[in-house]
């Protein structure tokens, strides 16, 4: 059987001549579909690159990458779109919710892009994705009124709106207390077992990378573990 996600020899160079920065050199991977996997490795080791080139946000310089089947390196910039939003998730530090919008109107917004518009049936997966994060509460509410935590379960369930495959998480809890962090881990790792979602977590936090079942070690833009 396939995995879910395949890169080989993944090369990312910055710049030219001189000043060119080579940031990954030659890195491959796999993640089999369910996976729950913690992404470690010092600042500069290339992380955040291969998490940019995993969501399709950028291509490398060289190497191959496939995701279900489909070459991604060849795709054009049309069809990389509609496969990320349909297939790809993504949880970020700093959450980039839109502050001027409800919890719910965050949620559902990559529904909406995608859509043209917003549906009910849109609204009712959202409300049904915040009231899983425990957020039944806070549905309308601005998500500029939101705690750390709370902004944190929304970009969490914003993630899981068009129901990917695959979910990337950049230090998500990075900002987070303890016991935040802890909810939201408890919040993936239930997403991870009952619906089959995998996810690639990065973090410098060896607490919240014992809670994956595989770390992925990353150095010098080489996989080392």
């Amino acid at each position: 059987m396939s995995p879910l996600l395949e890169v080989r020899d993944l090369v990312k160079i910055f710049g030219t001549g001189e000043a060119a920065t080579r940031v990954l050199r030659g890195l491959s991977l796999s993640l089999e579909a369910g996976e729950m996997a913690a992404l470690l490795g010092p600042s500069g080791a290339g992380k955040s690159t291969l998490l940019t080139i995993l969501g399709t946000l950028m291509k490398p310089t060289s190497g191959s990458h496939v995701m279900l089947g489909q070459d991604l390196i060849a795709a054009d910039d049309r069809e990389v779109t509609a496969f990320r939003n349909l297939h790809i998730g993504f949880v970020f530090q700093f959450h980039n919710l839109l502050p001027d919008f409800t919890a719910l109107e965050n949620v559902i917004f990559p529904t909406a892009v995608r859509d043209g518009r917003e549906t009910a049936a849109a609204r009712d997966r959202g409300r049904e994705l915040l009231v899983r994060m425990g957020l039944a509460d806070r549905v309308d509410f601005p998500s500029a009124n939101l705690s750390g935590g709370q902004k944190q379960r929304v970009a969490v369930a914003r993630a899981l709106m068009n129901a990917p495959e695959l979910v990337l998480a950049d230090e998500p809890t990075g900002n987070l207390d303890r016991a935040s962090a802890m909810q939201v881990m408890d919040l993936i790792g239930q997403i991870n077992r009952e619906q089959g979602t995998t996810f690639l977590i990065s973090t410098h936090d060896e607490k919240i990378a014992a809670l994956c079942r595989r770390q992925i070690v990353v150095g010098d833009g080489l996989l080392t573990g």
